[in-house]
């Protein structure tokens, strides 16, 4: 619409200014004509000197009778007739012109607006590749066809950005999953093998307080090597969709959490709405797991969470609320980094650093959001939406 106004503009300006221009020009050209053809008779001119100079001898006959010419009232008659015939002629000039000149730029304007699509088409097939990017995976490219101009020499430039950040982070990610996944079986080694030793008759009280803390730690390393895996396969993306009834996800995984709720004092609160999504039902239930295991852990003794499942604008929304420790509003964005910690808050929680994380990763695979804000008096509230179908 700009660009199609800035056409148009453009174009009513020149037009005007042509129009001005033109009647300028027309109107000196009819007045040094007129001067030429009509001038005054007082002056010898050809025309009305012609007439009013005649000798007699050179008037016919039938005129010899007449009155004589008042060259004085002929003059300003015929002055006033040429002011009049200019004024017409100028008159119409400058109406006919203003009148093609609206019909012109009426016809400017339609054709601006469809050179401006034609032109900005690429632009807005670029836009939405972008788009698309931001919200899913790197997979997509824009391959622009078209003459080798500046718009195809973006959208390649683009593609060829888009291209070495896929291979990046895919490699990354594949980096990732290889390596927790080789990782978890020495690990399941030696969980055994502690096992083992810890339950022997003969092992001492040292030797079964050494294995306990080994395992305490290959728990951990467990823990860990199972969220970078969950982490890889979220950012990766979803390779198929399929209905999720999330108030069912939601109600199994706070059943699940009740004990450990129940251990550390705190109380859930459950509302569950139907909300149904498309996605990967275990990611899905992973969220809420997470989300639940956070607002548990780093809460107060007494404390309360509230689980709210329901629908909002198109999007299946679980909102958790927890009381706990405050949290400066200027670090919460933090949370959502793999292993960034807020001081004392995750201090003594053998969590490693992930949860939250994964939450985002599995947003972002769906299409979704994930936001957290300081609850006043402590604790946090987080959303997080996925479009409900």
């Amino acid at each position: 619409m700009r660009l199609t106004l800035w056409y148009g503009g453009m174009l009513l300006l020149s037009g005007l200014l042509l129009v001005g221009v033109t009647y300028v020009l027309f109107a000196n050209a009819l007045s040094r004509n007129l001067d030429t053809t009509l001038v005054s008779p007082r002056q010898g001119a050809n025309l009305v000197g012609d007439v009013v100079r005649k000798t007699p001898a050179s008037i016919p006959r039938q005129y010899e009778g007449s009155p004589p010419v008042d060259l004085t009232q002929l003059e300003k008659s015929l002055q006033a007739q040429r002011a009049a015939v200019e004024a017409a002629t100028t008159r119409t000039l400058l109406q006919d012109s203003l009148v093609a000149l609206g019909v012109v730029s009426v016809l400017a304007m339609g054709g601006g607006w469809l050179l401006a699509g034609r032109t900005l088409r690429p632009l807005q097939r670029i836009t939405s590749t972008a788009r698309m990017v931001a919200h899913s995976t790197l997979h997509e490219r824009i391959a622009l066809d078209g003459p080798p101009d500046e718009l195809k020499e973006l959208a390649d430039t683009f593609d060829a950005m888009l291209a070495r950040l896929d291979r990046s982070f895919g490699s990354q990610r594949r980096f990732v999953a290889d390596a927790s996944h080789e990782l978890r079986t020495p690990l399941a080694v030696n969980r055994t093998l502690l096992e083992v030793a810890a339950a022997r008759p003969g092992a001492c009280a040292d030797l079964r307080e050494l294995s306990e803390k080994l395992l305490t730690a290959t728990a951990r390393h467990e823990k860990l090597l199972d969220g970078l895996l969950t982490l890889a396969r979220g950012e990766e993306g979803l390779a198929a969709y399929a209905p999720v009834d999330l108030a069912e996800t939601i109600t199994h995984a706070v059943d699940l959490s009740r004990p450990e709720a129940e251990k550390a004092g705190v109380d859930l609160r459950l509302t569950a709405e139907p909300a149904l999504a498309s996605g990967d039902a275990v990611l899905l239930e992973r969220v809420a797991q997470n989300l639940l295991q956070n607002a548990i852990t780093y809460n107060n003794s007494g404390g309360w969470v509230t689980i709210h499942m329901g629908l909002s604008s198109g999007y299946a929304e679980l909102t958790v609320t927890n009381t706990g420790p405050d949290v400066p509003a200027d670090r919460v964005e933090e949370i959502f980094e793999p292993f960034r910690r807020l001081g004392p808050r995750t201090a003594g929680t053998g969590r490693v650093g992930l949860g939250l994380a994964i939450v985002r990763s599995v947003a972002v695979a769906h299409d979704g959001t994930v936001t957290a804000t300081a609850r006043p008096g402590g604790g946090l509230v987080v959303r997080f939406a996925i479009p409900a179908v």
